[in-house]
């Protein structure tokens, strides 16, 4: 009986292919996999080489491994929050945040097993055993930019309405980016150490350029996906009836 009235209240029902249905749990995987690889990306960090130095970066700009994956979070929660509300989008946000906790667990829990080859276990130790002040900076960065990006996304819609989807896709995401980076950075690599305990806290001018040179190409990133958020959002609304 459950399951029948469940089946008949599936979107699924009618249309096996209904575009907004899908779009939801497309949005909503890629959400939680750019996520969840995020958390596993983080402790490498990148030196992307620049054809020509820039003030504070210099000729190149250091940032961590989980800088593209974190970024696409932030291309479907707008998507999401602009076919599915701002409600709809702050349930995926804080649930993908608990998420998190999961992901850490199911690594952690594998690291302390014992493994057959040393050689292995060490090697997965190195790559998938974040420090404590990155997984302390990431996740309050999390909590905080995302939960900001559905405020400032959604204060904008409610003025623009439908129109000019760029300027809320493209204000939502600079400002989030603008406080994840600098609560990650001044987390993980300046609070976190001192608190904790956990390494050394880096000099002032080595986290200015570690943050400016993250939030240029976050920057950069939020500009190229504006045509990608019109056009998913736009497949979806198009749909034939």
């Amino acid at each position: 009986m459950s399951s029948r009235a469940g089946e008949a209240s599936s979107p699924f029902r009618t249309d096996p292919l209904d575009r907004s249905a899908v779009a939801a749990v497309g949005l909503i995987t890629l959400f939680t996999v750019a996520l969840a690889t995020s958390q596993l990306t983080a402790a490498k960090v990148l030196a992307l080489p620049l054809p020509f130095a820039l003030p504070v970066v210099g000729p190149e700009i250091t940032l961590p491994g989980a800088a593209l994956a974190y970024a696409l979070t932030f291309l479907a929660s707008d998507c999401y929050a602009e076919l599915y509300g701002r409600r709809a989008t702050q349930v995926v946000v804080n649930v993908a945040f608990l998420a998190n906790f999961l992901v850490l667990a199911l690594v952690w829990t594998t690291l302390a097993a014992p493994g057959v080859d040393p050689e292995v276990s060490a090697a997965f130790q190195t790559a998938l055993g974040p420090a404590a002040n990155v997984v302390v900076g990431s996740l309050l960065a999390y909590v905080v930019s995302q939960n900001w990006d559905v405020f400032v996304f959604h204060a904008i819609r409610d003025r623009t309405g439908e129109r000019m989807l760029w300027l809320r896709n493209l204000a939502s995401t600079a400002t989030s980016q603008a406080l994840d980076t600098v609560i990650f950075v001044g987390v993980a690599f300046y609070a976190a150490p001192i608190l904790l305990g956990v390494g050394s806290p880096l000099p002032g001018s080595v986290l200015l350029a570690l943050g400016v040179g993250q939030y240029l190409l976050k920057l950069a990133i939020a500009v190229l996906d504006t045509p990608v958020v019109y056009l998913v959002v736009g497949t979806v609304r198009n749909r034939t009836p």
